[in-house]
């Protein structure tokens, strides 16, 4: 079975303060925010005018301008993430079978910068009910289906095994890992392309947020914004970007005498059965996620070094996670180091699970734990180690990534560091 193990062997990474992975772990242990003013269309009139925003113009020079105009940003961001992990994997010509490579690519909203643009366009800024298609697209099919992204992907990494899209709202990039975990285990594949994506920084997915106030209006500080774990937070601000990873079998990867970032030992993910948006404050469901995921990993709670939380600064889901924890975690819990990245980089919905994938692979790596930044006064409901403001330096074997999703997705991931627990 360990020869089955699925290991990450390259990653890649767009996300708010910096594309490539380099400048995103940069960002997310420093403590610094890439929250600030919606620059993508004119927010005013929105309850929540804040987002975490990529600044793309450094990574344009690696798409062509036919690759600009087909792609959705969201796409985009996906084939600029692919193309670094595969370098950073350093898979050469020739080393990997295209019908033992597959794709596994989490969105939550798919292309919907394109959508939201091609239905304007149509409709004549919504002035005609019925839309005239002689001004679509001839790319609006791919914008509607988002296994055209999985697809561009395939594409470009020649991958002809399995390939699939998973969209499970804001757990899709953590259960799109999952599959591709899943693939490699039962020796369907030998490498997969995988993670997550999203660019709902638009007026359509802003609006819907604004409509349940889930979203930050904490708009004159959007540096300060999104407070996870905080007395005052307020809830989340929304993000984009994307992560990428290359995973292999370890029997493929050491084989060729990879480079391995961390082992993925574990995945499991539950639903609550309950309700679209609403969470059961004890934390069953997330909690029967994280039990069954130590549970394929062959780890108990003890062993957990680090956690890598959903942490969105909504009340109740930090309420629901700390709670999770301490139900699945036991007194453990209380000394295990939890944060969220989310702090600086946003919600990125379909996204932000791979990213935090990538963020606990460089951590093992690494051994640096990521702050949770804006902790100023934490709510003394929630009494866990939220690692507030600074990153910490710790020896990391292994590591727990938790996500939550509307539709009571909960999904769990362990990483655990290469050769830990062995003689």
């Amino acid at each position: 079975m360990a020869e089955r193990t699925a290991v990450i062997t390259g990653l890649g990474v767009v996300a708010p303060g910096g594309t490539g992975s380099k400048a995103f772990w940069e960002t997310v242990t420093s403590g610094r925010t890439a929250t600030r003013a919606i620059t993508a269309f004119d927010a005013t009139g929105f309850r929540s005018r804040i987002a975490a925003e990529v600044d793309f113009a450094a990574a344009e020079a690696e798409l062509s301008a036919r690759e600009l105009r087909r792609l959705d940003r969201a796409a985009q961001f996906a084939l600029v993430a692919t193309r670094e992990a595969m370098s950073d994997s350093a898979i050469a010509p020739g080393q990997v079978d295209p019908h033992r490579t597959g794709v596994s690519l989490g969105t939550a909203v798919g292309s919907t910068c394109n959508l939201e643009s091609e239905y304007l366009v149509m409709s004549d800024n919504g002035r005609e009910w019925l839309l005239d298609h002689r001004y679509a697209s001839p790319h609006l099919y791919d914008y509607y289906m988002p296994g055209s992204m999985a697809g561009e992907l395939a594409w470009e990494a020649d991958a002809q095994g399995p390939v699939a899209a998973i969209s499970a709202g804001c757990t899709s990039g953590l259960d799109a890992v999952g599959h591709a975990v899943d693939l490699i285990e039962e020796g369907a594949a030998d490498v997969m392309i995988t993670g997550g994506t999203d660019a709902p920084v638009s007026p359509i997915t802003v609006a819907c947020f604004d409509a349940i106030k889930a979203t930050s209006s904490s708009n004159d500080d959007a540096t300060h914004a999104l407070r996870p774990f905080d007395r005052n937070r307020n809830g989340f601000v929304l993000g984009e970007g994307a992560a990428v990873m290359v995973l292999e079998s370890e029997a493929h990867a050491r084989a060729r005498g990879a480079r391995i970032y961390a082992r993925i030992s574990g995945f499991a993910s539950r639903t609550n059965a309950y309700h679209m948006t609403g969470l059961k404050a004890d934390g069953t469901e997330m909690a029967a996620a994280i039990t069954a995921a130590l549970r394929h990993s062959g780890l108990s709670a003890t062993d957990l070094d680090y956690v890598c939380a959903h942490g969105t600064a909504t009340r109740q889901n930090d309420r629901h996670e700390t709670a999770a924890l301490k139900k699945s975690l036991g007194a453990h819990a209380y000394a295990t180091p939890v944060s969220s990245i989310k702090s600086m980089i946003g919600h990125s919905l379909g996204a932000v699970g791979a990213i935090e994938i990538a963020a606990c692979a460089l951590a093992i790596e690494q051994g640096v734990i990521p702050p949770t930044a804006n902790l100023h006064d934490p709510d003394p409901e929630l009494d866990l180690d939220y690692v507030p403001l600074q990153a910490r330096r710790q020896p990391l074997d292994a590591v727990l990534n938790i996500g939550s999703g509307f539709g009571g997705f909960q999904s769990a991931m362990i990483l655990t560091r290469p050769g830990a627990g062995e003689p």
